[in-house]
C-alpha cells in the first residue's frame, strides 16, 4: 500500500445511538410507504374516474389481484376505505386527510426538484420515493426555496 491510500480522509460515522434511530426511521417509513401509495393513488382515481375498483389498483401498481384484495382489506381494517367485495373503493375522512397529505407532500417534493433544473418525467419518479422519507423540516424548507 503506498502512503497516499493511507492519507484518504475516512467518513466520519455517528455515534451508534443517532445512527440507530436514522435506520429505525427509514424503517418506520417503509412500513408507512405501501399504504400511501395505496391511499393516495386511490384519492387521485377518485378525483378522475369518481370511482375505483381492485382492479385499477392492480394495473396501476403493478400488483396481482391478490396483492391487492389482501392491502384492501388492512386498509380497510385500519380505518382508511370502505369497500365490498366487487364494489367501489371509498376513502373514509381517514383515509381522505391521509390522502390529501400525501399529494401535498409529493407535490412539494416535485415542484422543489422541477425548481433545481430536474426534468418532469424524473421528478415525477423521484418524488414518488422521497416524500416517504422526508422530514417536516426538509420538506418546509423546500417548500419555501425559490430559485
Amino acid at each position: 500500500m503506498s502512503g497516499k491510500e493511507n492519507t484518504r480522509k475516512k467518513p466520519p460515522l455517528s455515534d451508534p445511538g443517532t445512527q440507530a434511530s436514522w435506520f429505525a426511521r427509514v424503517r418506520e417509513a417503509h412500513q408507512t410507504e405501501t399504504t400511501e401509495d395505496y391511499i393516495k393513488l386511490i384519492g387521485d382515481l377518485i378525483a378522475v374516474q369518481k370511482e375505483v375498483r381492485a382492479i385499477d389498483l392492480a394495473a396501476r401498481l403493478g400488483v396481482a389481484n391478490p396483492t391487492v384484495s389482501k392491502m384492501l382489506s388492512r386498509l380497510q381494517d385500519d380505518g382508511y376505505v370502505e369497500s365490498e367485495p366487487y364494489r367501489s373503493i371509498f376513502l373514509t375522512d381517514k383515509g381522505r386527510r391521509l390522502a390529501v397529505k400525501c399529494r401535498k407532500r409529493n407535490q412539494i417534493v416535485l415542484d422543489f426538484l422541477i425548481r433545481l433544473g430536474v426534468d418532469p418525467e424524473t421528478a415525477k419518479f423521484d418524488a414518488e420515493g422521497i416524500e416517504h422519507h422526508i422530514s417536516e423540516q426538509t420538506l418546509q424548507l423546500m417548500k419555501a426555496f425559490k430559485r
